[in-house]
């Protein structure tokens, strides 16, 4: 079973900025939605993935990617109602990966990081750029962001 343990926080400053490596321009959008799994397209740069992601009870859930041909990826987007679009950046901070994703669009002003852990219960350095942990609030999960962006919240 393919798993994946992912925390998200808020970040409260730009020092991250002074880290950056590869840079992502990603849009994604879901073609079925239900309390038990969630089917994305994701386009990022030239390629792009079909992704089956179990329900979200915790920081780890069941996912599946696969990497589909763009030109489909393109075709299968247009059949969404709507999508995400977001810049990703990728900082290394010792042996972790954070992934963090500044949105557009309607979600303009949203800056979140990620971090893909091996056990739920792994430690790593919180650097000093990272904000609130929102891992549980379901605001923040990119499907929910499609229904009810971050241009909406009361702030």
């Amino acid at each position: 079973m393919a798993i994946e343990i992912e925390r998200k926080f808020l970040i409260k400053n730009e020092s991250w900025k002074d880290a950056i490596g590869a840079t992502y321009l990603i849009e994604q959008a879901y073609l079925s939605t239900s309390k038990e799994a969630a089917v994305r397209i994701r386009t990022s740069n030239a390629k792009a993935y079909l992704t089956i992601k179990g329900k979200t009870t915790s920081a780890t859930r069941q996912e599946y990617e696969y990497e589909i041909p763009f030109q489909d990826a393109q075709e299968l987007l247009q059949l969404c109602e709507t999508s995400i679009r977001k810049i990703r950046y990728h900082v290394w901070l010792e042996q972790h990966l954070w992934e963090i994703d500044v949105f557009s669009g309607s979600n303009e002003g949203l800056i979140l990081a990620e971090i893909e852990l091996n056990d739920e219960n792994e430690v790593f350095k919180k650097p000093s750029w990272l904000g609130d942990e929102v891992t549980s609030d379901s605001r923040y999960y990119n499907v929910n962001l499609l229904k009810n962006p971050f241009k909406n919240w009361h702030h």
